[in-house]
């Protein structure tokens, strides 16, 4: 039996291939850094969803923060919403920023709002540009998802990049996500086959290569892949991410200069 076509579903599919059109382009317009590592590691570069040259999502990237009360439900926070193609540390850089208490009391009330009694607040970070924080499971002590705070407005989004394309659980690409299941999307199936050691070994190969005198710390493991913090000389400079079956090395270009963080055990 032929599917009837209705104008919403016409419009859903538009709606999709904006979408991905408009990350298509934020992905061009960004940058990760020279290149990426693969198991070997093999460098490769490009432009397409887990890329990690010339391609991947700027500070101006795709998920702008939506504030508390603005319907889009992407997002917590005091005020509305900005939009989906503004700029973390573009926007009410004139006026104070928020404190890191305060990042940490708008993500905790973020995941009140999922419903999810499974989650917690595992560490927050500030950097020059935004707060970061993990948020993991407390059942299985594995990372659920990232976030970014913003400075300013404290709206608190999904992280671009890794989290959102490799997260197999959690992820917008994931068959958990109503994108994923409407593009009849399917992550990798069982464990990952990057362990940590040697998620941690391609990070330094990296490393080595991109940012010589860097090291890394242990990798925070999540569904699909690993996020792993940079150090020079003992100071953590920022992080990046490894994919638990490809081994591909996905930087963070986002954050900017390290200021401090919170680990609170989650």
């Amino acid at each position: 039996m032929k599917r009837r076509i209705t104008g919403i579903g016409i419009a859903a599919t538009l709606a999709v291939v904006f979408i991905l059109t408009l990350a298509s382009a934020t992905f061009a317009m960004g940058r990760f850094g020279p290149s990426g590592a693969g198991p070997n590691p093999t460098p490769t570069s490009g432009g397409t969803v887990g890329a990690y040259g010339p391609g991947g999502y700027g500070p101006g990237g795709m998920m702008g923060g939506y504030g508390a009360g603005s319907g889009s439900g992407f997002g917590y926070g005091p005020g509305t919403g900005r939009g989906m193609m503004s700029g973390w540390a573009q926007a009410n850089q004139n006026q104070p920023a928020i404190s890191l208490d305060q990042a940490q009391k708008n993500v905790q009330a973020y995941i009140a709002q999922t419903g999810n009694s499974d989650l917690t607040l595992d560490e927050i970070m500030e950097f020059q540009n935004n707060f970061y924080a993990i948020v993991k499971e407390k059942s299985t002590g594995i990372g659920a998802f990232e976030v970014l705070i913003d400075k300013w407005t404290g709206v608190v989004t999904r992280e671009p990049g890794p989290d959102m394309m490799w997260n197999t659980k959690y992820g917008m690409m994931s068959q958990n996500s109503p994108m994923g299941r409407y593009l009849g999307y399917t992550n990798p199936t069982g464990p990952m086959t990057v362990s940590a050691d040697q998620a941690k070994q391609i990070a330094q190969q990296w490393l080595d290569q991109n940012q010589p005198g860097s090291t890394t710390e242990a990798p925070d493991q999540f569904s699909g892949y690993y996020t792993v913090h940079t150090l020079k000389n003992g100071t953590v400079t920022g992080m990046l991410s490894v994919n638990g079956y490809t081994g591909r090395v996905w930087y963070h270009t986002w954050h900017g200069a390290f200021i401090q963080m919170k680990d609170l055990g989650g």
